[in-house]
């Protein structure tokens, strides 16, 4: 038969265990109920630039890492179209009318495709949105396509980088990755000019 003294102790040390059991049951309710953020292997990463004249551009884009591999003509092919980036397709926005090259372009977002090649980068930028990688690019809705050089970096870029720099009445775009670098150059521009229309000769 158990003592009095004995059963006194005993209710205590029951009673922590139940609180400990409730709390450690709780704590992993709590712990399952928690929504955790998605891992990526390549981040997405916003790059913005507002300028001196008043001129803003903010880029989306996932950032695809070298990781000791050979990029060009390798991991990303010559000659082939490339998203720009990874996972969703690099979207890319302009608060003001632009002009890229002879191609002037309303204010917008725009989906950044390129044909990357040794000497130069075939730039692209198509008016579909949304779209996963260049899976479901549809070259009937480009609106720009531009020829840009392929200079040398003499720092390594370990992520691929999409950068902007303020210049006189614009800005340029930067893509950078490994010791590869592609400048862009965006020309602010106020109302599109609109096409002439050529009047029609009379037959006499």
């Amino acid at each position: 038969m158990k003592s009095y003294s004995n059963l006194t102790l005993s209710i205590p040390i029951l009673f922590l265990s139940i609180c400990l059991s409730t709390l450690q049951s709780t704590a992993r309710i709590l712990n399952d109920s928690i929504v955790k953020p998605q891992v990526r292997s390549s981040p997405i990463v916003i790059a913005n630039l507002k300028t001196t004249e008043n001129n803003y551009v903010k880029c989306t884009y996932g950032q695809p890492l070298k990781k000791g591999r050979e990029i060009f003509g390798n991991l990303v092919p010559y000659g082939k179209l490339w998203r720009t980036g990874a996972n969703e397709a690099t979207e890319i926005t302009f608060t003001n009318n632009i002009q890229i090259g002879s191609t002037q372009l309303p204010a917008g977002t725009y989906t950044l495709f390129s044909i990357p090649n040794k000497d130069k980068w075939t730039i692209i930028l198509n008016s579909e949105l949304g779209l996963w990688g260049d899976f479901d690019y549809d070259a009937t809705k480009n609106v720009l396509i531009y020829e840009a050089p392929v200079s040398t970096n003499s720092d390594i870029y370990e992520g691929f980088t999409i950068q902007f720099e303020d210049v006189s009445n614009g800005f340029n775009l930067l893509l950078l990755w490994d010791t590869v670098k592609v400048t862009v150059p965006i020309q602010k521009i106020g109302e599109l000019e609109k096409p002439s229309k050529k009047k029609k000769r009379r037959r006499n």
